[in-house]
């Protein structure tokens, strides 16, 4: 209500302006034709007329009322270059915050709530660098004043800010003005203050915050390099350090423009991702899903049957399926492709150079003129008392550790519940071990919907993972071979006895040994990155698990097409990372895959939303299939098509969130997915049918109402 009186009162205003003609006044024939009297009212009562003249400019800006041009003339007409320039400085900056306060008061939660997705850049923009991007708006007149007004209140620029950087951007503007006034009488007209080379001169005027900008950067990079000889030459024009997605990318994009590249790497091709995390892993979920299989065979139609196997040859198959993917990750490859590959520990000795101890024995240096870090991450390892003494695994070490056993783990406790560890401990149960799985938040895989935590859970659970939730480890104990976990439960301490352990809380990024502490390279859990992934020094660039802030090797590959395109073309041409349609998937089984705002997360951020949803127990491939368990999630704009955010759980559900990213990426909404052929009988049609649902939940019912009217009355 209070919004409603407020346009209201602001209408009232505008309406009475024009009713009784004040709009006028503010004309240049209106001015100089009641500029006598004006003068007589100012010397009988210079302070009344100042203060009246005051609030009446305020009025004027802040109901975004034509004739704030006019009365800066009228201002120095009557008052004189001093006292007119005070009066319309303020009042002009006064005005226009109060104009800039109601956009924000009666526009701004809508706007944002509607197009946060959209404004998510622009309000980052203006959080870093909100002062200047007005400042420059306000020296440039070509720009209407009101509609900066209205628009910036609609950002989220602090009001104190936005009052004092227009004081001073409109200051030089305001002179002009003023001054003007005060030889009213050879004016004409307007165009006659703002001539073509007055014009120029504030679009230079304009253009000097740009140009100050640049010159202040070019300054700070003087001063990062200072210290630092640059080398007149290069070895190289790129190095990139680390040969997991994010590094293999960079190498091959910088090799494709026929730049000269070497990529250094310490272990193995390929990184974490293909010989320790999402190649070993697949391969092991699949080894499990086909034994879940054998033992559930009834469920088609064949005969049940405990499966029969040898846990080391299952091991051995995921080494095998390692092994057929190497080549593509290959010295041999890449140095086909023209990369040169050098095996060996990298330390930064300064902004060019690299120092390499190469595996092989002996050191060797190199220049280039970028590098590029990609130097992963790895398992974090809790501080728990006692750990160290029981022994553990991680994600990397297990691989190796247990592939010459003949049988899984009996008891095995794994430390995490998210996807990792949920994606291992439904696996290892399959296969046969006793899984406690252990979770200190209230719910497995915290980061989506809650109901897709009690799915995910409910599935481990069939599976015979005994989860605990809202479970926090305390310390490790060891009594000869006995092994126990502590753990804490409301209040309570139980101790759990194992065999195994397997760490999966998470990763941190790979940050020691570069030499990035002797240069100053700043790190806060990652390497800190602007929106260009350059660290502290503009030739020095991060990407992957070492930047953040996604630890998937899809993003590592996203980001190394920034960070390489920036490292060689960046003097000609930068590109801001676009973090805007990053899907992920855990490969659990139902899996469960999303891509953008879940609806803990719109609410968290007051986007608002609606739901569209499709239960897959209803699509024909899934019951053809035995697998109905799960849905498609649709967040939208309400009222449109315009996908928030898709959570799928289901079969292949990281392959069915392929066709909603590139809507999303594309910016086609559902009704276009509606109109495209589906095959039938697929997995894809659940995406048709979710927008379908969407559609059928918008059906224009007033037009329904006279369709059936007029198919009546065709029936006669």
């Amino acid at each position: 209500m209070k919004k409603i009186g407020l346009l209201v009162l602001i209408a009232l205003l505008a309406a009475g302006f024009f009713y009784f003609d004040l709009h006028q006044l503010l004309t240049l024939s209106g001015l100089k034709s009641g500029l006598v009297q004006f003068e007589e009212w100012r010397s009988a009562s210079p302070i009344l007329v100042g203060g009246v003249f005051l609030l009446m400019y305020v009025l004027v800006t802040a109901l975004s009322l034509p004739g704030a041009a006019i009365m800066t003339l009228a201002a120095g007409a009557l008052f004189g270059l001093g006292w007119g320039l005070l009066i319309v400085s303020f009042a002009s900056s006064i005005g226009a915050t109060l104009a800039f306060l109601v956009s924000r008061y009666l526009l701004q939660e809508m706007v944002q709530s509607k197009f946060g997705d959209r404004l998510a850049a622009i309000n980052q923009g203006i959080e870093k660098e909100g002062a200047f991007y007005l400042f420059t708006l306000r020296l440039v007149p070509v720009f209407p004043f009101f509609l900066i007004n209205l628009l910036m209140g609609l950002t989220r620029i602090r009001a104190l800010t936005f009052f004092w950087v227009s004081q001073l951007g409109m200051f030089a503007g305001t002179l002009v003005y003023v001054n003007a006034g005060t030889q009213l009488g050879q004016i004409d007209s307007l165009s006659g203050i703002l001539s073509p080379s007055l014009l120029l001169s504030f679009v230079l005027l304009g253009v000097f915050p740009l140009v100050a900008k640049k010159s202040l950067n070019w300054l700070k990079g003087r001063r990062v390099y200072a210290g630092y000889s640059k080398p007149k030459t290069f070895d190289q024009n790129m190095i990139v350090i680390g040969a997991g997605a994010g590094g293999l990318v960079s190498a091959y994009i910088a090799a494709a423009v026929k730049a000269k590249v070497t990529l250094i790497e310490a272990h193995k091709m390929g990184g974490d991702c293909l010989n320790y995390g999402c190649i070993p892993s697949k391969a092991l979920i699949k080894s499990a899903k086909v034994a879940n299989q054998i033992r559930h065979a009834e469920h088609y139609g064949l005969q049940s049957s405990e499966p029969s196997f040898s846990f080391k040859q299952v091991m051995a198959r995921v080494q095998d399926v390692v092994r057929q993917v190497e080549p593509h990750d290959s010295v041999e490859r890449y140095t086909e492709l023209g990369v040169n590959v050098v095996q060996g520990y990298a330390k930064l000795i300064d902004p060019w150079t690299v120092e390499i101890q190469l595996n092989e024995g002996g050191t060797q240096r190199m220049t280039a003129r970028s590098i590029v870090l990609a130097t992963g991450a790895r398992p974090f390892v809790p501080k728990l008392e006692g750990l160290e003494e029981v022994g553990y695994l991680t994600s990397d070490t297990l691989w190796e550790a247990l592939s010459k056993r003949d049988t899984p783990p009996k008891r095995l406790v794994i430390l995490g519940g998210g996807p990792i560890g949920c994606e291992l401990a439904q696996s290892f149960a399959r296969l046969g071990s006793e899984v406690i799985q252990i979770e200190r938040s209230q719910r497995l895989m915290a980061r989506e919907d809650e109901e897709v935590s009690d799915l995910a859970e409910a599935s481990l659970r069939q599976d015979g993972v005994s989860v605990l939730t809202s479970h926090t480890a305390l310390r490790c104990q060891r009594d000869g071979d006995v092994k126990r976990i502590v753990v804490a439960h409301e209040g309570e301490e139980r101790a759990i006895e194992f065999d195994e352990l397997i760490c999966a809380v998470g990763r941190e990024a790979r940050l020691e040994g570069y030499g990035l502490e002797n240069l100053g390279i700043e790190t806060k859990g990652t390497i800190v990155t602007n929106d260009y992934l350059e660290t502290l020094y503009p030739n020095i660039y991060a990407a992957g698990d070492v930047a953040g802030p996604y630890q998937f090797t899809h993003v590592a590959a996203h980001q190394a097409w920034y960070a390489a395109v920036n490292a060689l073309f960046g003097s000609l041409k930068r590109f801001r990372v676009d973090y805007r349609v990053i899907p992920w998937t855990t490969f659990i089984d139902p899996e469960v895959a999303r891509v953008g705002l879940s609806e803990q997360e719109a609410k968290a951020k007051g986007v608002a939303y609606e739901v569209v949803r499709y239960g897959l127990d209803d699509l024909d491939r899934a019951i053809a299939d035995g697998a109905r368990t799960g849905f498609v999630k649709v967040l939208t704009v309400p009222g449109k098509d315009k996908i928030l955010g898709v959570t799928i759980v289901g079969e292949h559900a990281g392959d069915l969130l392929a066709e909603f990213v590139l809507a999303m990426k594309h910016g086609l909404g559902l009704n276009k997915i509606l109109g495209t052929i589906h095959t039938y009988p697929t997995w894809a049609e659940a995406n048709k049918y979710a927008a379908g649902e969407w559609k059928r939940a918008h059906a224009p019912a007033k037009i329904l109402s006279w369709l059936e009217k007029y198919h009546s009355w065709r029936r006669g």
